[in-house]
């Protein structure tokens, strides 16, 4: 340090003393460059995932009057309404920006930048909690590293994106203060910083379950290996019974009072209630005997899993959403995002799990090296927690975002290692192409690079149709000719359902939303069925009109289950005398059919 010059001593003083405020200052460069590049989007209000629009339309309805805990969206199979699992927690932030600018930009742009700056606000949770882990865990003057290392998650990344306001960002913050908690050497504070962020991110909903559920086995093994860590797990029980039991009484829904298995329900609120109780007592005598230790947790994990097991039974042993056998192999099974790692092309896999994989031998090279330090346990703890992450990839490759985020200190700590010992070399090209190269590496961005001159996976003739019609469907310019007719209900396929009802006043009959799968097959059976069994379905759902996005993803399916089937036959323009044509504009990437019902039944022939 006395070799530096003044200046830049005083810069790296001020890096590690007033840290939060450079890291917030990162945060905000990341924001502005963020919604710079995507100002586009922002105006169109381009949002391209079903649930982002459904969050909107959970947005617009609270600000139009209705009830804090009615989250059914009407305007999906009305009159009633589709049943969402979510919570208004995630509303707030996006409802009190379009109030708070609503006066000065009107309604509609209120929207959009609201859209826009919403999912950034959990980036600067990511960011700090992130930074402070690694900072408590490598060295002080490590975070702006991990910083850099986050610009190339890039999975992580896209779920703070603008207009990307469903609640997986808001769900990753969450994970990465629990990080920081894992990593906060003082007992009672870590407990529960990691307590009420589990606490938040099972209120918000229960796709990092297993996460919290992984962050509770880990306080309470700190305990087993070392009895004074007693603290730490006292306050995590108490913070994660009464946060969860705070969280369901201000956000459960009325359709979540029900024994569900897929939301912060009775169900998972009587397990979390349950679980933290028995942690709590658990930690009021002082053991010195860690075998005792032992018996004890083990003990009351198999009371919890038993007396789970027996009063909810129905949330064993199957999938948490709870649908039929035929909804899990019609629409479930092919969600791309509920696959395993490694059913996913090699081109995408790729570079979704090369970090978590350098994240985690980062993070065992770090506790060994620590193995005889009091870091040792915090690394332990995240070495764990990584490990777990990167197996979570093999059920299903959404959970690369976190695993992705939860490499970030393995990754720091490879890079604090390699780095120095770079620069410490006597050839200068040794010190530049090193650190470049230990960057590129250690980052994942070389996958990239490679990915490109790798035959493999290579896109069919087919995709680019496909892509292109995924994306021309959802833009505004597609869906404003629609708005010239009087509003009704559409029946259209399952995942253009939410767009359509954000870009206009028509309603759908379907969503992907799995609580409502009788509605999601009937759309299903619809198209993939005999052309005179649609009319009937049709009508159960008040459907007034036909509308198709040719080439849509969704349709592709249809054609593949029935090649004569109703969706088949309507792609090859074999239409039946009971659909009146509707007149769009010529470059339009949808096809629209008035429904007659009266016409007779008889169908064309398929020719």
């Amino acid at each position: 340090m006395q070799h530096l010059p003044s200046g830049a001593l005083r810069l790296r003083d001020d890096f590690d003393r007033h840290w939060l405020r450079w890291a917030l200052l990162a945060w905000l460069l990341i924001a502005a460059w963020f919604l710079a590049t995507r100002w586009g989007m922002i105006y169109w209000l381009a949002l391209g995932d079903t649930d982002d629009n459904m969050r909107l339309m959970q947005v617009r309805a609270l600000l139009d009057g209705q009830g804090w805990y009615d989250l059914r969206q009407y305007r999906l199979d009305p009159p009633g309404g589709f049943n969402i699992h979510w919570s208004r927690l995630v509303d707030l932030p996006i409802a009190g920006m379009i109030l708070l600018l609503q006066p000065l930009l009107g309604t509609a742009m209120a929207e959009k930048i609201a859209c826009g700056i919403a999912p950034l606000l959990p980036l600067g949770v990511v960011v700090t909690a992130m930074s402070l882990a690694v900072r408590r865990l490598v060295a002080p003057l490590a975070w702006p590293i991990t910083v850099a290392l986050m610009l190339g998650c890039t999975s992580t990344m896209l779920m703070f994106a603008p207009l990307r306001i469903d609640h997986h960002g808001w769900q990753l913050a969450c994970l990465a203060v629990t990080v920081a908690g894992m990593a906060d050497p003082r007992r009672a504070r870590g407990g529960a910083t990691v307590g009420l962020s589990s606490a938040l991110s099972l209120t918000i909903g229960l796709e990092l379950l297993p996460y919290c559920a992984a962050a509770g086995a880990i306080v309470t093994l700190r305990w087993i290996w070392d009895g004074e860590e007693a603290r730490r797990m006292r306050t995590y029980g108490l913070t994660l019974a009464s946060g969860s039991a705070f969280g369901f009484a201000v956000f459960g829904s009325y359709d979540n009072m029900a024994m569900r298995c897929d939301a912060l329900t009775p169900v998972w609120l009587s397990a979390m209630i349950a679980a933290g109780g028995l942690l709590f007592a658990m930690s009021l005598p002082r053991i010195a005997r860690r075998w005792l230790r032992l018996v004890m947790a083990a003990a009351a994990g198999a009371f919890i899993a038993g007396a789970f097991a027996s009063v909810f039974p129905q949330c064993v042993g199957g999938r948490l959403e709870g649908v039929s056998p035929e909804l899990e192999e019609t629409w479930l099974n092919n969600v791309r995002e509920a696959r395993p790692i490694f059913r996913v092309p090699l081109r995408n896999a790729l570079p979704i799990s090369v970090l978590p994989a350098i994240g985690l031998i980062g993070a065992l090279v770090a506790f060994w090296r620590a193995r005889r330090t009091p870091a040792a346990v915090g690394w332990a703890a995240v070495a764990l927690f990584t490990l777990f992450a990167s197996a979570m990839l093999m059920w299903q490759v959404r959970a690369g975002p976190a695993a992705q985020m939860l490499s970030l200190p393995g990754a720091t700590a490879l890079l604090w290692i390699i780095v120095p010992w770079c620069m410490r070399q006597r050839w200068m090209l040794v010190r530049v192409i090193g650190v470049v190269a230990a960057f590129m590496i250690v980052s994942g961005l070389f996958v990239a690079y490679v990915i490109k001159w790798l035959p493999i996976d290579l896109p069919t003739g087919r995709s680019p149709v496909v892509a292109k019609a995924n994306s021309n469907c959802q833009r505004f310019w597609a869906m404003k000719p629609l708005e010239k007719l009087p509003s009704a209900t559409m029946f259209t396929q399952v995942d253009l359902g939410p767009r359509l009802i954000t870009l206009t006043h028509h309603n759908a009959v379907a969503g992907p939303y799995h609580r409502n799968g009788q509605a999601i097959l009937d759309v299903h059976h619809a198209f993939t069925g005999k052309p005179q069994d649609f009319r009937p379905i049709a009508a159960r759902h008040h459907a007034e009109y036909v509308l198709i996005c040719v080439n849509m993803a969704e349709t592709t399916v249809y054609r593949a289950r029935n090649p004569h089937g109703f969706y088949a036959q309507l792609h090859r323009g074999i239409v039946p005398d009971w659909l009146t044509p509707v007149e769009l504009p010529e470059k339009t990437p949808f096809k629209l059919w008035r429904i007659d019902y009266d016409a007779p039944a008889a169908p064309p022939a398929d020719q």
